[in-house]
């Protein structure tokens, strides 16, 4: 006798709490379905449902997030790295302790090589026709950033090796949780054809059908809740095997109804995270404005704040970072993650003059200034004309639009071609293509946890 087992997924929500009532609504709605027609229903998160860009999540780190799920019943979650990396070591130490589902990560342990209390590396889970299942769970593995937050992470295809390698003669069908993104679920799919279905995330791929890999069914819903995942098993219980998977994808657009019950619930966590934010940071004795294309106070500040906090020689922070002004009078942490959101730690690079002097080039392009940023942390909505501490930089732009660089001092003298300066930036430029002299410099140095936001409040302080 044939039936069908549908696993429901979600990935990469980043707290777009938006469409979260939209989501219960419709799971809530495919259970009762299944339900009427005898048929069981799993409800996965493969992480990165947190995100500190959302004041709510800020305010009770992750911990509202956590909420959620439970009130939706999953049956499971993989963590991602917005979990992983964006909160302080005792806060994901303590994400958890209220979770109503087990959270599988099999290469995430602590600096004595124990998993958090939270973690197990893999649930077995009897279906309801009898049938074992085995349900994988790895997260990308950011190997210096884990680390200064005192964490271990390993290489996730070994704990794959290693979990199917423990689970493969008891399971019938066996699962991976991964929130490796991609490239590297396909190459999983290739390696490791004993699994059945790899449910994605990280890259935020829209798999409307999913992606069949060396007879592996990788699915993947896009991100923020834009849509929510459904991969069909259709299994022989008797000869214990799957005979069919396919995977589509649910439009949240498209859905017509929310939960009332979630609707009102997040709307009274906002109300408590406001209170939790109301804290006074400081006072300002005048209005403090940002401009994206010109140098103005905050971003000033932001410079001059990272350069001190670093220790470094200069600093430079694009202007797009603020997202708004602040004005005069108390500055709450509630004011100061409205207009500086990002998810971005500070670091240093050792660049050599020349180096810098290109990278500076770069920075004072149109382009770079006009870019429109998705992704790296960033949670804004444009580049922004570069600023600097330590540093006096003087461009002009030639008929031809070509920028040049006129004139450079660090710190009162002539920037030197082969000295090495010590810079200090954010973290995102040490990721993708912004700039690759920053990205690929061999020495660097992330200072963790805090974010720009937890920098603005200590120099408000000064």
């Amino acid at each position: 006798m044939l039936e069908k087992l549908r696993l429901y997924h979600t990935n990469d929500l980043h707290s777009h709490f938006e469409n979260w009532p939209k989501i219960v609504h419709y799971i809530e709605q495919k259970r009762k379905e299944h339900l009427l027609n005898s048929e069981e229903a799993l409800v996965f998160d493969i992480g990165d449902h947190v995100d500190r860009f959302q004041f709510v999540t800020e305010a009770t780190y992750g911990k509202t997030n956590v909420d959620l799920l439970n009130r939706l019943h999953i049956d499971a979650a993989a963590i991602g790295n917005n979990e992983g990396i964006t909160l302080p070591h005792e806060e994901l130490a303590a994400l958890y302790d209220h979770a109503e589902f087990p959270v599988i990560v099999s290469n995430l342990f602590d600096k004595h090589g124990k998993r958090p209390k939270w973690a197990v590396p893999y649930v077995m889970k009897t279906l309801e026709n009898g049938m074992t299942m085995a349900i994988l769970g790895v997260t990308v593995p950011y190997y210096p950033v884990y680390d200064k937050l005192d964490w271990t992470v390993t290489d996730a295809f070994e704990k794959i090796k290693e979990m199917i390698a423990e689970v493969k003669d008891r399971a019938d069908i066996i699962i991976l949780l991964s929130h490796l993104g991609i490239i590297d679920d396909q190459a999983a799919a290739e390696a490791f054809p004993e699994l059945d279905v790899i449910l994605e995330s990280h890259t935020h791929h829209l798999l409307e059908n999913g992606q069949m890999v060396n007879g592996v069914l990788l699915a993947c819903a896009e991100k923020y809740g834009n849509y929510v995942g459904c991969v069909e098993l259709v299994i022989d219980s008797k000869r214990r095997q799957i005979v069919e998977k396919k995977a589509s994808v649910q439009n949240m657009s498209e859905w017509p109804e929310e939960s009332k019950e979630t609707k009102a619930f997040l709307e009274e966590k906002e109300r408590e995270a406001e209170e939790l934010l109301a804290d006074e940071i400081g006072v300002l004795d005048k209005d403090a404005e940002v401009k994206w294309f010109e140098e103005s106070a905050l971003p000033k500040l932001l410079a001059e704040a990272l350069q001190e906090w670093c220790g470094s020689e200069i600093s430079m922070v694009n202007s797009g970072i603020i997202l708004g002004p602040l004005k005069s009078g108390p500055v709450t942490k509630l004011d100061l993650h409205r207009i500086c959101p990002h998810p971005i730690n500070p670091v240093t690079v050792r660049l050599t003059g020349e180096d810098l002097k290109e990278t500076i080039l770069q920075a004072a392009t149109e382009k770079i200034e006009q870019l429109r940023i998705k992704g790296l942390g960033f949670r804004g909505e444009v580049m922004g004309k570069m600023v600097y501490a330590g540093a006096e930089v003087q461009t002009e732009r030639l008929d031809d639009g070509i920028t040049d660089v006129i004139h450079i001092t660090i710190n009162g003298e002539h920037i030197e071609k082969d000295r090495v300066y010590t810079v200090g930036t954010l973290d995102m430029f040490t990721l993708g293509r912004l700039f690759p002299l920053i990205r690929d410099a061999e020495e660097k140095e992330f200072f963790m946890p805090e974010f720009l936001r937890d920098l603005l409040a200590w120099k408000l302080t000064q």
